[in-house]
């Protein structure tokens, strides 16, 4: 009997993983490229801006939401931002966007931040496009910052890649820091 009730049943029980192997289960199915205007080959896009953070003064464009544990590392930390980005290292030059987000201290033996922002575009062809960016920032011990691009929307939908992060200014005492970002954009 056990073996009658076993020839019937591995026939379905096949028939289910082959049918759950081709199309990802109920979950997950294979989507048509097209409609999605997935049919184009990637672009790399380079971008090229200054990001401004100030956390004192009149107008800060950073708000801190979390005191650290130890000011000496700023772990425990937590800074929301909706920092400009410009052109130039200087801040009265042409705005192109906003980094918005937070970043907060993350490590006990050295600041380094976790950061999570997005670049919102407000100009040209790229207005109202984002990149999404989340990654460790080591700002004293390393010169060239690395973090990876997990998405963005608009022009940048489907994007990955990373940015570079290069200190062009920074002031504790002021609450004032400048950074240069170099994105490498993958996007359909």
């Amino acid at each position: 009997m056990t073996k009658l009730i076993f020839i019937l049943v591995l026939p379905v029980l096949l028939l289910t993983v082959v049918a759950s192997a081709q199309d990802g289960g109920d979950f997950a199915r294979t989507m048509n490229r097209k409609q999605l205007s997935l049919h184009k080959k990637d672009k790399l896009t380079h971008l090229l801006f200054y990001w401004h953070d100030s956390v004192q003064g009149r107008n800060p464009t950073a708000v801190r939401i979390k005191e650290p544990v130890s000011n000496s590392t700023m772990f425990g930390s937590m800074t929301m931002m909706d920092d400009p980005l410009t052109t130039d290292v200087s801040r009265n030059s042409t705005v192109v966007g906003q980094a918005q987000g937070f970043y907060a201290g993350a490590a006990q033996g050295e600041i380094s931040y976790l950061v999570v922002m997005n670049f919102a575009f407000k100009t040209g062809k790229y207005n109202g496009s984002t990149i999404g960016i989340i990654g460790r920032d080591p700002v004293l011990s390393s010169k060239v910052r690395e973090m990876p691009i997990i998405g963005g929307s608009g022009i940048f939908r489907f994007a990955r890649g990373y940015v570079e992060a290069r200190t062009k200014l920074s002031d504790f005492k002021a609450g004032v820091a400048i950074v240069e970002y170099n994105c490498y954009v993958l996007h359909y």
